[in-house]
């Protein structure tokens, strides 16, 4: 059983109706900055309030669920705003291992759920303004009354096994040596595996066979679900198709290159099923 680190490990039950305000974990943004309080050495911890100087007269919070009994909220701020003393204004990318786990992954279904409402106050359909719905997360359409629910876009990852060596891919977009498993959006009309066969035969020329399911990754910037796969190679050498992908090959899991960091599920399957066939275990 791969355990995945991208799961709550304290009990979080999701809601959407509940207090307005009042004590718990706040997730207050300015754009793309969450307000943390600075506690020192590298550590960092959500306000347990609402700071009411930092909001704007009538915005309204989420609700987001409870935390361990811990009701959570989320709420966009003046963006910019003078922050108190001990406040800082920190991406998320920058608060992996500085804040709690559960609380970091809280952040991310916080982040998406302020971006899907300030980006659906009006109607797709009719072009009219849209109000929050009271009893689900959805925002409807004063006119027409078409509903909008937040949205995800579902990508896959797959890490493709060829013996005891792994595919590793560069990017033109990632950073000089870096290299990671092979993704791409899901089509619509497209399964996830309809997806892994397509992408690997459009990036690298190869086929694949006896697909795995690894693990998942809601990824917040901004809104996409990642599936993470292993996979045989079944047919075919390595031909880069020269735009999303401009260079790959296979590795030993004792010869890795640089691969991505443990924020993101493509190291941690990298990492994983390397360090598998490393002990020798099959996939």
């Amino acid at each position: 059983m791969i355990r995945n680190p991208f799961h709550f490990e304290a009990q979080f039950r999701p809601g959407v109706t509940g207090p307005e305000d009042g004590p718990g974990y706040w997730y207050m943004f300015a754009g793309r900055r969450l307000l943390v309080r600075d506690q020192g050495s590298n550590r960092v911890a959500l306000p347990r309030r609402r700071i009411p100087r930092l909001t704007a007269t009538g915005t309204q919070a989420h609700f987001l669920g409870e935390l361990a009994g811990q009701p959570c909220f989320a709420i966009d701020t003046q963006a910019q705003a003078q922050l108190p003393d001990g406040i800082v204004g920190l991406d998320l990318r920058e608060l992996y291992g500085r804040l709690d786990g559960d609380l970091f992954l809280l952040g991310g279904r916080a982040y998406q759920i302020l971006q899907w409402d300030r980006t659906h106050r009006f109607c797709g359909a009719c072009g009219a303004p849209t109000r929050r719905d009271a009893v689900q997360r959805a925002r409807i359409c004063i006119d027409c009354g078409m509903a909008q629910y937040p949205r995800l876009t579902p990508a896959m990852m797959a890490l493709v096994v060829r013996e005891r060596r792994i595919l590793l891919a560069r990017s033109p977009r990632f950073p000089d040596g870096m290299y990671s498993a092979l993704a791409g959006f899901v089509e619509p009309g497209e399964t996830l595996e309809a997806c892994v066969h397509r992408e690997v035969r459009e990036e690298v020329g190869l086929e694949v066979g006896n697909l795995r399911y690894f693990a998942s990754q809601s990824w917040p910037f901004p809104h996409s679900l990642m599936v993470a796969y292993v996979a045989d190679h079944a047919a075919g050498e390595i031909r880069v198709d020269g735009e999303e992908v401009v260079d790959a090959g296979w590795f030993s899991p004792e010869d890795l290159p640089a691969i991505p960091g443990r924020l993101s599920i493509a190291g941690h399957l990298i990492r994983t099923v390397a360090a598998r066939l490393q002990d020798g275990e099959t996939w």
